[in-house]
């Protein structure tokens, strides 16, 4: 049986993950593949006895299995794959860069990198007669990215949308379906180990469009980095916002989109009222889901686990297997990389949507008439409104400011900006509390 030997860079969750699924599938791959598959050393900061236990191997087995020398696994010749668990864009990018140079197989799960020097990487891979991979990066346990550069690649796509943030979709369900507040749910997120001490990547949208940026140049064919999708957070949404979305008939989402029409590509990361009997809408916690809609597939929904060690694991031992037994035919190489940037396409901004807008105005005579007259001289045109009572202790008594809930009618994002820099200038408008896009 012939033995692949694999180098892994970091043992994190994801890297335990990545031992785990192993272990636990060895047979049925041996038996299927007819390959051993062995990770041979692992690359970490500080060896410590704890990093052993964690993976069940004995100390004398630890001493030949870890190391803090990357070049102990980027420059051994008898290393056949390497894999990138790190995260963060350096030194992981360097160390894909040397493997590949050396003539080593990559597999990674870090989006950051591969969608600031994915194209890079592809290019050092083709150059090199090795093979690039990294499924993980995206969604988790979920193929997507296999499913749309393989079985779909027939397929012309119009549209995706994704949700691809375990940590926003736990903490948006929770604020939903039990009326908790953000600070609440967050902090519940970070002790379930759903969320990070530092949630900003998360909650602002930038993990989300990091993989944005992968599926663009998967689906389309375009390069569109990360900092030029046009992205927000979800930190704003308050219990007004989930309220008006379970009245009418909507679920919040933090959504990934991307479309192409009429040559142009139109993508943002952005909170979402999206309708309650759309796939999506019924995607709770800590699931992912993409949904794209192909020339002869029509739409698709990809659903399961997109965090998670072994979920993870499984897709980063997925592209592992498919190398190993590339190696094993001598066919272990790509002429066409996975990542494209050749279509004649442009990017083109977020595009025209529906909106909602959530606004605290005074509560007096004048105030609506006021804000839809300046709608009206943007060309924005407001499909309805609702104005909110706070809950006075005497209802008999006027409140002094009162929330106003407007959905208006498509417009550029940059145009309802404008708008609404002029509304917030009003002495009868407190504050411009939340935008929020409005799905079909």
């Amino acid at each position: 049986m012939r033995t692949i030997h694999v180098g892994m860079l970091g043992i994190g969750n994801i890297g335990k993950g990545t031992w785990q699924t192993l272990e636990q599938g060895r047979a049925r791959i041996e038996e299927t593949t007819g390959l051993d598959i062995r990770i041979d050393r692992i690359l970490c900061r500080t060896i410590r006895p704890e990093r052993a236990e964690a993976i069940g191997v004995t100390p004398a087995q630890a001493e030949a299995l870890f190391t803090t020398d990357p070049a102990a696994i980027l420059d051994d010749p008898a290393i056949d794959i390497v894999v990138e668990l790190m995260g963060g864009i350096e030194p992981a990018t360097s160390y894909m860069a040397q493997a590949l140079k050396n003539g080593k197989h990559v597999v990674t799960a870090n989006k950051a990198a591969i969608a600031a020097n994915g194209e890079m990487l592809s290019q050092l891979a083709r150059e090199n007669s090795v093979m690039l991979r990294f499924e993980a990066s995206v969604a988790g346990g979920i193929p997507i990215i296999n499913a749309v550069s393989s079985p779909l690649l027939a397929n012309t796509f119009s549209e995706m949308h994704g949700i691809l943030n375990g940590t926003t979709n736990y903490i948006l369900t929770q604020m939903s379906e039990y009326g908790k507040d953000y600070a609440e749910v967050l902090k519940d997120a970070q002790a379930k180990g759903f969320a990070e001490a530092d949630p900003t990547a998360d909650v602002e949208g930038i993990d989300a469009a990091n993989k944005l940026s992968i599926l663009i140049s998967l689906i389309f064919g375009i390069k569109v980095g990360p900092d030029e999708i046009a992205r927000e957070g979800i930190t704003r949404i308050s219990a007004h916002d989930i309220r008006f979305a379970k009245e009418s008939g909507y679920r919040i989402k933090l959504l990934a989109s991307a479309a192409e029409k009429d040559g142009k590509v139109y993508c943002s990361v952005e909170p979402a009222l999206v309708p309650e009997d759309h796939p999506l809408a019924s995607v709770s916690n800590e699931f992912n889901a993409v949904f794209v809609t192909g020339s002869a597939v029509d739409s698709l929904m990809f659903y399961g686990r997109g965090a998670g060690p072994l979920p993870t694991g499984s897709a980063v031992m997925g592209d592992v297997i498919e190398i190993a037994v590339e190696i094993n035919k001598g066919n272990a190489f790509d002429n066409i990389p996975l990542l494209r940037y050749d279509a004649d396409l442009t990017c083109a901004g977020e595009g025209a949507h529906r909106y909602y807008v959530r606004m605290t105005v005074a509560n007096r005579t004048g105030v609506l008439g006021s804000i839809a007259d300046t709608f009206g001289a943007h060309n924005i045109s407001v499909k309805s409104v609702i104005q909110r009572g706070a809950g006075a202790a005497d209802a008999r008594e006027a409140l002094p400011e009162v929330p106003l809930l407007f959905i208006v009618y498509e417009t550029e994002r940059s145009t309802l900006n404008e708008a609404l820099a002029e509304i917030s200038g009003k002495d009868i408008v407190l504050s411009v509390d939340n935008i929020l896009r409005v799905e079909d």
